[in-house]
């Protein structure tokens, strides 16, 4: 069975407390540089993997999409995005990548904001993707930095008998699979790959890279929240920007 932790109603809610800030790592950090390389979209289908509650598809139909499909294993995430964003261009369905029947060559852009790194299973991911894709399709995603993910689970910045951060300690980098950690309820399960790992999954599934960025905050962004500063030491964040060929 696929991890469904959005549809954990105890984790649902903090979640959806911690998005409607104003002042939180996706809407300074994230999500403004996953806008920066997002291709033009006018006239596009475009597919968006684990939409959550909307916002980006929705953006998508802004930018001019012709035809935007949202998707997303929990019904939580569904259910709001249904409420939030109505349009004629944008459907949502509430089911996984792996179950979603999707024509080869049939989508112009893919998108996936902070998902890949709960799939277990990444080079079927990636397959999938690859054909789903137009020739000269992009796929566009962000997960978890693989530095973070690597370590999950454990001890992460190591501090003096003051309380100051002293070093990330990242470590078990090579050994890839399954990490559990918590983060708003236990036992959260994330999938730990390399950083070359992820990059050759897309390149041997004919994907040519064409940006890769591991974000940092603006001044503006570290004096709306202080705690960003801390990317500048560990970046939380990995975006991938890949065309078919």
């Amino acid at each position: 069975m696929r991890q469904n932790i959005y549809d954990n109603d105890q984790f649902f809610q903090q979640y959806v407390a911690i998005r409607d800030r104003e002042n939180n790592y996706n809407n300074l950090l994230e999500q403004p540089n996953l806008l920066s390389l997002v291709p033009t979209l006018e006239g596009k289908v475009v597919l968006d993997i684990g939409c959550g509650m909307g916002d980006f598809a929705a953006y998508c139909v802004r930018e001019g999409a012709k035809q935007v499909t949202g998707i997303d294993i929990s019904s939580n995430m569904i259910q709001v995005a249904k409420e939030r964003h109505l349009h004629d261009r944008l459907t949502f369905k509430n089911i996984a990548f792996e179950e979603f029947a999707v024509r080869n060559e049939s989508i112009d852009f893919i998108s996936s904001s902070l998902v890949f790194h709960y799939v277990a299973d990444f080079q079927q991911l990636i397959e999938k993707i690859s054909a789903a894709l137009c020739a000269r399709g992009t796929v566009l995603f962000s997960i978890e930095h693989p530095i973070v993910t690597a370590n999950k689970g454990n001890a992460d910045w190591i501090q003096d008998k003051d309380g100051r951060l002293l070093y990330y300690a990242m470590d078990h980098y090579q050994k890839e699979g399954i990490r559990k950690g918590n983060w708003l309820v236990n036992d959260v399960i994330m999938y730990h790959r390399t950083f070359s790992t992820i990059i050759n999954t897309l390149i041997e599934n004919g994907l040519q890279i064409e940006k890769v960025i591991e974000p940092t905050p603006t001044s503006e962004a570290v004096s709306k929240l202080p705690s960003l500063e801390k990317q500048f030491r560990c970046p939380s964040f990995l975006m991938i920007k890949a065309k078919k060929g």
